[in-house]
């Protein structure tokens, strides 16, 4: 079926001559040859770029580079931009889109698409923090060799333990570009500092840092050490060299950084969208085009937002009506956050019954699937809660996907700090979301794809799949997955958190709202949590853009299905649709309509 959806854009892709049908048998064979040559050339860019990133290495479940971690330094991005330009210069050298086939000439707009936005974006990369409540490397080093770092061998071990000694030196990098910033005049907002420095401290919770159990990571080690076919002296080395490492160069890398961010929390004064950066406007105009993939105004997505809200707003009066709620839509949120019905007892028991239902609702969507979808993934999903180490900068609820080589399974993560900030009625609309039928059934799926490189296969595109995600909690009702009107609230509750982000996001960077008036506009218009409402006001502050590709996304998914149903009358076939959608992986808006255009065009 993926085959069939790439011919479908031949229409529409400009040609420079239509072939005859005498000479159709004879064209097909220099464009196969030339097709080929281009997945080569583009898998071969793919691999040259990822060998300048260990850690990608790692993601994708290659042990190339296993004992090394990323390169941090201005240089780095510097050498990486070099290499794409040069890639791009030699692909449209060798190569000429007329005399490419379909799929081919989709991969070949789509590297230049990727290559042409990130030269745009490059003069902001210094705008960039590298340490947020968004997260940082004090998080990411850790959840890199606990999730990432399998250890099959004794080399794969001492791998490991070159990865806690050269964390030092990232740190040393990463603290240098902090400051660097600072001087340059741009400064994290306030809320970062406390909540980066307790989540770097807790790594440093004990043996061998202190008198206690063991810490995470020497857990991770030891255990990972202990399944080796291996003798008891060399695992005795083995854990002896991982706590050397662990309380010399890993602990002093962790003591810079902190220091660094003790240094530079001083300089902060106040939360500010980008607006207050160097050059601040300009970088959100670049973020926004980044994650819509279009060319929508600050205004033009602030007013989007508005609307969406006050439509979702509606549809939740009519489920308040429906329960029997006698009272204001704000007061039916307040009795959503306070009712104890619709809360799990903060306790360890309460956390393995969400994770419980959750796992039920991917289930549910599981068996319902191939009614909806003629192609599913082949890799497992798995449901875990947020490690305790990383509560305070994780998100509420996010997706891993499964390695290159099948080796690890997709992971729905769900932050589970505090479970009397959870909500029951949300759990099955977050499941549906950040795993199925969301981020697994085409994040998965897309590493799956045959036919495609590589930088498609592992890349994407924030409306896109940020939109499908979104789109996948309206599914989820037609799947039969929500079970009473309170799911269904629970799903308009993140329907209209997703509407809110339009709105802050543009108050924020491009209106100058305040924390409190986003926070203040958040509370007015949802059912949230504080504590979520309050991590995610600061996941927007320090993630301009990325907040409104979601909205986006589903909206142009919404549209492009409602377009097909109306034109296609009883011939259409909602796996096929999704096939249209999903078939050739993560595309810009604009490209997935020409997909969706050349579905219709071929069942008609």
């Amino acid at each position: 079926m993926r085959f069939a959806i790439a011919l479908m854009l031949m229409p529409i892709l400009p040609l420079a001559v239509l072939p005859a049908p005498a000479m159709a048998e004879t064209a097909a064979a220099p464009a196969a040859t030339q097709d080929a040559a281009l997945l080569r050339f583009l898998d071969d860019a793919f691999d040259a770029r990822i060998a300048l990133q260990p850690e990608s290495q790692t993601h994708l479940g290659l042990k190339t580079n296993y004992d090394r971690l990323d390169d941090y330094t201005d240089a780095a991005a510097v050498r990486e931009q070099a290499l794409l330009e040069s890639q791009l210069k030699d692909m449209r050298a060798r190569f000429r889109p007329e005399q490419l086939g379909p799929s081919a000439r989709l991969s070949y707009r789509l590297f230049e698409y990727d290559v042409e936005r990130r030269r745009d974006s490059f003069r902001f990369r210094k705008l960039r923090f590298p340490v947020t409540t968004n997260g940082s490397p004090a998080g990411d080093i850790p959840v890199l060799l606990i999730n990432n770092h399998k250890v099959d061998t004794v080399a794969d071990a001492a791998a490991y333990i070159a990865r806690l000694r050269d964390t030092d030196r990232v740190m040393r990098e990463v603290a240098a570009t902090m400051r660097e910033q600072a001087v340059a005049g741009a400064v994290p907002n306030k809320v970062n500092f406390a909540p980066a420095r307790a989540d770097a401290k807790k790594i440093l919770v004990g043996a061998p840092f202190d008198s206690g159990a063991d810490s995470t990571l020497l857990a991770d080690f030891r255990k990972k050490v202990g399944a080796l076919d291996a003798s008891d002296a060399v695992k005795a080395k083995l854990i002896a060299d991982a706590t050397a490492a662990l309380t010399g160069p890993f602990k002093h890398g962790y003591d810079v950084l902190i220091a660094a961010i003790d240094e530079v929390a001083p300089q902060s004064k106040g939360n500010f969208g980008v607006w207050s950066l160097p050059d601040g406007e300009a970088y959100y105009a670049d973020r926004l085009k980044n994650s819509t993939t279009t060319d929508l105004t600050a205004d033009q997505i602030h007013e989007l937002g508005l609307k969406q809200v006050a439509a979702i707003r509606e549809e939740m009066e009519a489920i308040k009506r429906e329960v029997g709620f006698n009272g204001t839509l704000e007061q039916f949120f307040d009795h959503i956050r306070t009712d104890p019905k619709f809360k799990y007892p903060n306790t360890g028991a309460g956390r393995e019954a969400y994770l419980t239902d959750a796992r039920a609702v991917i289930a549910s969507a599981m068996e319902a699937a191939p009614r909806y979808f003629s192609v599913l993934p082949k890799a497992a999903l798995e449901v875990r809660a947020v490690e305790k180490w990383r509560e305070a900068t994780a998100s509420t609820a996010f997706y891993n996907p499964p390695s290159a080589d099948g080796s690890r399974p997709g992971i729905y993560y769900v932050n589970l700090i505090d479970m009397n900030q959870t909500q029951k009625v949300q759990v099955a609309a977050i499941a549906a979301h950040e795993g199925a039928p969301g981020h697994h059934f085409q994040i998965a799926r897309q590493q799956e794809l045959t036919g495609i490189p590589k930088f498609r296969k592992f890349g994407g595109y924030g409306a896109y799949i940020e939109g499908w995600g979104l789109y996948s909690e309206r599914l989820a009702n037609e799947m039969g997955i929500y079970k009473t009107p309170y799911d269904r609230f629970g799903m308009l509750s993140l329907q209209v958190w997703r509407a809110i982000r339009l709105v802050l996001d543009t108050g924020i960077h491009s209106k100058r709202w305040t924390r409190e008036q986003a926070i203040a506009y958040f509370r007015a218009n949802s059912s949230v949590a504080e504590t979520d409402i309050a991590r995610e006001v600061d996941r927007y502050f320090n993630w301009p853009g990325q907040a409104t590709s979601y909205m986006v996304g589903q909206l142009k998914i919404a549209e492009l299905r409602e377009r097909a149903e109306r034109e296609l009358g009883p011939r259409f076939d909602i796996r096929e649709f999704h096939e249209a959608v999903l078939g050739e992986g993560a595309l810009p808006l604009s490209i997935l309509e020409e997909q969706v255009a050349a579905y219709i065009a071929s069942k008609r």
